[in-house]
């Protein structure tokens, strides 16, 4: 199969881009594919800059990487920032994940240990020692 006929395209090039400019900056949605075949989004700000001593202009880069198997979580997380904006509540999503996360510290904590299975050894150990 092709990759005209699957769209993808392994070698590191960009699959799908969207670019969006806000101001003074403008940021790039790239769709890159691993080696694996496997789907990874870069997030890049792009900001024009002024060099002082050269007299030219330049473009300073932040990119963040975000992998397929992290694009649930990172949905979430920005739907929760972004309800938080808008409402200047936290989410209540966000209260149960906090919720969850603190019960599961609490479980590994602690270990349920049953001592009757102790108390049973010793009981047959001192009915050996008494038959002696």
């Amino acid at each position: 199969m092709s990759t005209e006929e699957t769209g993808k395209q392994y070698n590191n090039e960009e699959l799908f881009s969207k670019a969006v400019r806000a101001g003074k900056r403008t940021y790039f949605f790239d769709v890159k594919a691993t080696r694996a075949g496997e789907n990874y989004l870069t997030i890049t700000e792009s900001k024009k800059r002024f060099d002082q001593q050269t007299g030219k202009f330049f473009y300073e880069k932040h990119k963040l990487f975000l992998y397929q198997e992290d694009f649930d979580k990172f949905e979430t997380a920005l739907k929760q920032v972004y309800e938080y904006i808008a409402t200047g509540k936290v989410p209540q999503s966000y209260l149960d994940e906090m919720a969850e996360d603190e019960q599961r510290k609490k479980e590994k904590e602690f270990t349920d240990v049953n001592f009757e299975d102790l108390d049973k050894k010793d009981d047959t150990a001192n009915d050996n020692n008494s038959e002696e």
